[in-house]
């Protein structure tokens, strides 16, 4: 990886921990950018599906069965813009998990930047089967 790449990826995950503030969510706040031609094109933070409460967890502190994770929301929201997502990269705070990885191969997008390794491993292990490239990047 070439130096200003490295930049350009320590500048767009650190913009993702920003965007991670604007979740509700208690236990853990997830933000995640696509990037695509050194362009946003879609940003995501973890939380409930629109029109729901921005209540995260129930009264025990177990996150909802309905909470979005931050990928779900930034590629679902992609699908309701002019933008397509072949070719980007996404960048997210946490590694992603084995739905949102499903999520992001049949998006199109060729590269995964993250910062926080989760304790599943699996997400990881099938965006690598499927040939996009991962990079854990820890700043």
């Amino acid at each position: 990886m070439s130096d200003k790449q490295q930049k350009l990826d320590e500048r767009y995950l650190r913009m993702a921990r920003i965007w991670a503030e604007n979740s509700y969510c208690q236990r853990r706040q997830v933000g995640a950018l696509v990037v695509k031609d050194k362009m946003i094109i879609s940003d995501g933070y973890n939380g409930t599906p629109s029109g729901f409460e921005n209540v995260c967890e129930d009264e025990n502190n177990v996150t909802k069965p309905y909470v979005l994770h931050a990928e779900a929301n930034a590629i679902t929201k992609l699908a309701r813009s002019s933008n397509n997502s072949d070719g980007s990269t996404l960048y997210v705070t946490a590694s992603p998990c084995i739905e949102c990885s499903k999520l992001i191969i049949q998006s199109g997008i060729r590269r995964v930047v993250y910062g926080e390794k989760y304790r599943l491993t699996d997400g990881i292990e099938l965006l690598r089967r499927a040939g996009i490239e991962v990079v854990y990047l820890e700043l």
